[in-house]
């Protein structure tokens, strides 16, 4: 790692701007991977809330690929040496709804860019703004949180700190089983190369992780499905989340949802062992 204090200060301000079609193929096949009964999207239709990141996915070529299967560090986000890599969470706002049909135009711009020092050791917090609009303005105000991690060090390893109890006072729920064909099509539909989502000789054998990682968005992405199975007219105007421990493909775990009051829904991810793994915010219209 590089000596300074924030080497990649010089990245805050960056921005870049991205245009993509909506179309009800991806639509659809997200619809099938998460097992909805949904009828095949038409022009005109909404796109339900968190279903954008199917699109405007990062588009590189092979040779540019890095040994997680990412794109390669610098370019728009900062060329952050460590080598984990997770979405540790995000807030965002829905204005209105994007539709099957609609030219949408994406800007990001990396408003921060934090160095940390861990229990395991450096940590490093980027968080990219995102506005998403059509021809009707803003419809999608996000703000995406990444964290970067070194391996853990064998002969430094600690035991790792327990994960926080998750509630049990759910007033909905379903049980998830993740394996790897969910995650593979997830990653599919999004684009997504990194390896610790369906590479299990790597995720253990290089990352250390005792299986395939669950997606940080395929997580949340699941909290706001099981609301709208249960709440089906449900119309969600703002939505935080955290990821607070890492979900593999050899355990089930299950999405709960309660309303505290008609308006909000404390939505989680609790864990095989009961453990929390994400907790959540919905806020409804």
């Amino acid at each position: 790692m590089p000596s300074e204090p924030n080497p990649w200060r010089d990245w805050i301000g960056r921005t870049e701007t991205y245009t993509d079609l909506v179309t009800a193929t991806p639509l659809a096949a997200l619809s099938a991977t998460l097992d909805r009964d949904d009828t095949r999207p038409v022009p005109g239709d909404e796109v339900p809330p968190l279903w954008h990141w199917v699109y405007f996915a990062p588009i590189a070529k092979a040779r540019d690929l890095g040994s997680d299967g990412h794109p390669q560090r610098g370019g728009f986000l900062p060329p952050v040496p460590l080598p984990r890599r997770m979405w540790a969470g995000g807030r965002l706002a829905f204005s209105h709804a994007l539709r099957v049909g609609d030219e949408v135009t994406r800007t990001s711009r990396i408003a921060e860019v934090t160095v940390k020092e861990g229990r395991t050791g450096q940590l490093v917090f980027v968080t990219v703004q995102h506005e998403y609009a059509d021809a009707r303005g803003v419809a999608i105000a996000e703000e995406h949180d990444i964290v970067y991690r070194d391996l853990p060090s064998p002969a430094a390893a600690s035991p790792a700190a327990r994960p926080a109890a998750a509630p049990t006072n759910e007033q909905y729920r379903r049980e998830i089983v993740p394996d790897p064909v969910l995650l593979f099509r997830y990653s599919a539909l999004t684009f997504n190369g990194h390896r610790i989502h369906y590479d299990r000789s790597y995720v253990t054998g290089v990352e250390g992780y005792p299986g395939l990682i669950v997606h940080g968005p395929l997580i949340a992405t699941l909290l706001l499905d099981n609301l709208r199975r249960h709440h089906p007219d449900a119309r969600v105007r703002a939505f935080r989340f955290r990821a607070l421990s890492p979900l593999f493909d050899i355990h089930r775990f299950t999405v709960c949802g309660r309303a505290d009051d008609p308006q909000h829904h404390v939505l989680w991810a609790r864990n095989h062992e009961g453990a929390l793994a994400m907790d959540a915010t919905a806020e409804l219209a």
